[in-house]
């Protein structure tokens, strides 16, 4: 019951009016907090099987940093960061990554046009952009896909395919069942390379 009350809370912070975040303050704290080292000097990542956060849907990151905060998603990198962040503090995180403009990497590696093409007909057959949008750049607590590092992606659906992680819900574990690696590489590769 103490979780269920809590996950309420988290979501009811997160649906907070934005008016309140400070896109200033956050750049601060990501500097003291030291998240370029992951997520890379404006919130693209260098590092493999990091997330990007340029560009990221504030609802989402915040609902993610108060997860973490609590111990709710058991992800050891981010533990320390988000330990003692009061929830302005980390609105003010989701408003600074969210600011940031989510252009694909350069360096994001040619683009195999048969390969996106599968992709974007898996995406389609399981309505992918239903949640995440037409041009996949997310909403709410829903995140931005497009833009993102492709081996995160591929890390990512692998893990809610084998129930490793799970979201908010456990549609995207459902979504995943019965792909194979292959179809997943599809869809990370069309996803990473959409403009």
């Amino acid at each position: 019951m103490k979780k269920l009350m809590l996950a309420v809370g988290v979501l009811l912070v997160a649906a907070a009016p934005a008016a309140a975040q400070d896109a200033a303050r956050g750049e601060r704290l990501v500097e003291e907090r030291g998240c370029t080292a992951c997520h890379g000097p404006r919130g693209v990542s260098p590092v493999p099987l990091m997330p990007s956060l340029a560009g990221q849907q504030p609802d989402f990151i915040t609902l993610q940093m108060i997860l973490f905060r609590e111990g709710l998603r058991q992800v050891p990198a981010m533990m320390e960061p988000a330990r003692g962040l009061t929830d302005a503090q980390i609105q003010d995180i989701a408003a600074y990554f969210a600011a940031l403009p989510s252009a694909p990497k350069p360096d994001r590696g040619p683009r195999n046009e048969a390969l996106a093409q599968r992709g974007a007909q898996l995406s389609a057959a399981r309505n992918c952009n239903a949640c995440h949008l037409p041009d996949y750049s997310g909403r709410a607590n829903v995140p931005r896909v497009n833009h993102q590092r492709e081996d995160f992606l591929a890390h990512t659906l692998a893990e809610y395919r084998d129930n490793l992680r799970v979201g908010a819900d456990t549609q995207m574990n459902g979504l995943m069942h019965g792909l194979t690696n292959d179809d997943i590489r599809a869809i990370a590769h069309y996803l990473a390379h959409r403009e």
